[in-house]
């Protein structure tokens, strides 16, 4: 990619884009320019992030947008954070950098030095489930980063809790979808067609999903459950396959890879249930794609899942790594009418909540906030 690229062309390829020019360029008004940094997907793995959501939503919107890094190897991602938040310090005003647990935030603080030697301020953005039992153990290092950031955003009422004795300010700006993408299942008693979407890794537990699909067979023996997501290398794609065939489910179990952003809507559409296994979790947009398109959810009651939904109201919740009553809670909806019914039209209107056009003024407002603020 060229460096004299402008920064909304950059975000038109890194993001697999065809990006509008947005009201304020069209008015000829200077655009502001924000540098988002974290690890991204590749457009040939046919998926992109929340955050690669946000940058194209606002580039569309007027903003001049350029974000970094989708080098496969960490230390080429590393190497391309750095070296762009300094070398193209005078083509951005204010950076945003996504902040995680483990390794990730040793880069992350190593860019926010950067960043700092160029004066430049800076947005971190809280995610994953893991942050807090990670702050618990480094308090210290984490209290003095997000004491240095201009603003710190997190996408749940969780990690704003949990996160709160590291820093009081912290904004919730949740995690969006374009609603208007995601049809409305028509209310029916829902055939058991079990559907779940998230990356094959050990964090979400796919393995748990064949299990709960073994519990179930012998009741229901059209059952059949769809996995899609793409596969992070750590051998539990392996795991979830041989479990199938231990359990004697395999012929029952469709295996998918990663599909992209545009596809998901019909993806679930062919589903009738979905499942959420995840041990970790914080505010995943599956789950809000899920409930936009009316699915009855079943979900572990991991991190901020309970500060996203409410059991028995819009899904069911049920303890992680505990395939026996996941299985009883799909039974539920499975044989209760009323029940499958309440969940799904709950769903729509929370997920509503969570449209861009709700959400992205607000990512507008802070970063307006943060520039008039260093002026």
């Amino acid at each position: 990619m060229s460096e004299s690229s402008t920064f909304r062309s950059q975000v038109s390829v890194t993001t697999n884009l065809s990006l509008n020019s947005g009201a304020r360029a069209v008015s000829g008004e200077p655009c502001s320019s924000v540098f988002f940094v974290g690890a991204y997907s590749s457009p040939s793995q046919g998926s992109r992030g929340i955050t690669e959501d946000l940058c194209a939503h606002l580039c569309s919107s007027g903003w001049n947008m350029r974000i970094v890094s989708q080098r496969p190897s960490r230390a080429g991602r590393l190497f391309e954070m750095l070296w762009t938040s300094w070398s193209e310090r005078n083509r951005y005003q204010v950076a945003a950098v996504d902040l995680y647990s483990g390794p990730a935030f040793f880069w992350a603080q190593a860019v926010c030095w950067s960043l700092r030697r160029a004066r430049k301020p800076y947005v971190l953005m809280l995610h994953g489930g893991n942050l807090p039992e990670f702050a618990h153990r480094r308090p210290g290092l984490v209290r003095n980063l997000l004491a240095s950031a201009a603003a710190v955003t997190t996408p749940s009422a969780y990690l704003k809790e949990l996160m709160k004795p590291y820093r009081q300010n912290i904004e919730l700006l949740p995690n969006a979808i374009d609603i208007g993408r995601y049809e409305l299942k028509p209310p029916s008693h829902p055939a058991p067609r079990l559907i779940w979407l998230r990356a094959f890794h050990e964090v979400y537990n796919p393995v748990m999903a064949v299990q709960v699909l073994a519990r179930l067979v012998h009741e229901f023996p059209d059952i059949h459950l769809t996995m899609v997501g793409p596969d992070k290398g750590d051998g539990t794609l392996r795991r979830t396959r041989q479990e199938a065939e231990r359990l004697g489910v395999a012929d029952c179990l469709t295996i998918s890879g990663a599909v992209k952003k545009e596809q998901v809507p019909g993806t679930l559409a062919e589903g009738h249930i979905f499942l959420n296994t995840a041990q970790i979790d914080n505010t995943p947009v599956s789950l809000l794609e899920a409930m936009a398109t009316g699915l009855p959810v079943v979900s572990t009651n991991v991190g901020g899942i309970p500060y996203l939904v409410e059991t028995e109201r819009e899904a069911l919740l049920v303890p992680p790594c505990n395939p026996e009553k996941m299985a009883d809670a799909v039974r539920r909806i499975i044989v209760e009418p009323e029940l499958s019914t309440r969940l799904s039209q709950n769903a729509r209107v929370k997920a509503e909540q969570f449209d861009w056009s709700i959400i992205l003024p607000r990512w507008a407002k802070l970063f307006e906030s943060v520039l008039q603020h260093e002026n």
